[in-house]
């Protein structure tokens, strides 16, 4: 009887450490947690310019019809090569490839390749000058950005922005809802551009693009955006 009640003795003595242990390692009471999101965004004058310039050829013979593509690209290239000033306009060479063309029976006919010759940079009035003196391509497509300087500069601007948005946010909360502070919990921070990136398609023979050149160019403006979301806990 008595080593029946030292073993109910033992086991209450084990059974409450094991709760003080329990309720000594139980997580805390969730606090007050709030969560909320903040945007700013900073518009600014696209101040890059990427102009590519293309030819296509066709032809019976694969070799043939790449070779004419070569030598139109090398001509243009050396022209665009002599005006290159980096940032100011680089030069570099897009697509260059061949396909085969078939008739309705899938036999093989002939092929037509692509060349493409990209010219990238901040100065418009060069990079429009230079397109226009290329006489063996056509301009394909021209696209406004913006370098990756002014970018930094525009985020780093919207970055400020935002978290000083999420700030306010935060503390206009805390006092609606009687506390006298925050403490910041989680944070995620993105930044975006959005455009108009704004590209335009032309259609111009060389011809045209000599008489006309310079080429007509104009920028936009590119919205950089960035968004601070996270929680704080109310204190």
């Amino acid at each position: 009887m008595k080593n029946c009640m030292k073993l109910i003795a033992v086991s209450a003595s084990m059974m409450s450490a094991s709760a003080a242990f329990a309720q000594h390692m139980a997580p805390p009471l969730p606090s007050q947690r709030v969560s909320l999101a903040a945007s700013a965004t900073v518009q600014v004058p696209q101040d890059e310019l990427t102009l590519t310039l293309s030819t296509q050829r066709e032809g019976v013979i694969a070799q043939e019809v790449q070779s004419q593509l070569k030598t139109a690209l090398d001509a243009a290239l050396t022209l665009a090569k002599r005006q290159e000033q980096s940032p100011l306009m680089s030069v570099s060479t897009g697509r260059f490839g061949l396909s085969p063309r078939h008739d309705r029976n899938g036999k093989l006919v002939g092929w037509q390749g692509l060349a493409e010759l990209v010219l990238q940079g901040r100065d418009f009035v060069r990079i429009g000058q230079t397109a226009g003196q290329l006489q063996t391509l056509s301009v394909a497509s021209v696209s406004f950005g913006l370098s990756s300087q002014l970018r930094q500069e525009a985020q780093a601007q919207a970055q400020s922005q935002a978290i000083e948005q999420f700030q306010k946010n935060a503390t206009e909360i805390a006092k609606s809802f009687g506390f006298g502070g925050y403490t910041l919990s989680e944070i995620n921070v993105n930044a975006n551009q959005i455009g108009p990136v704004r590209p335009y398609m032309m259609a111009a023979s060389a011809k045209s693009m000599a008489e006309d050149a310079p080429v007509p160019l104009e920028a936009g403006l590119s919205n950089v955006s960035v968004n601070v979301s996270g929680s704080v806990q109310l204190k």
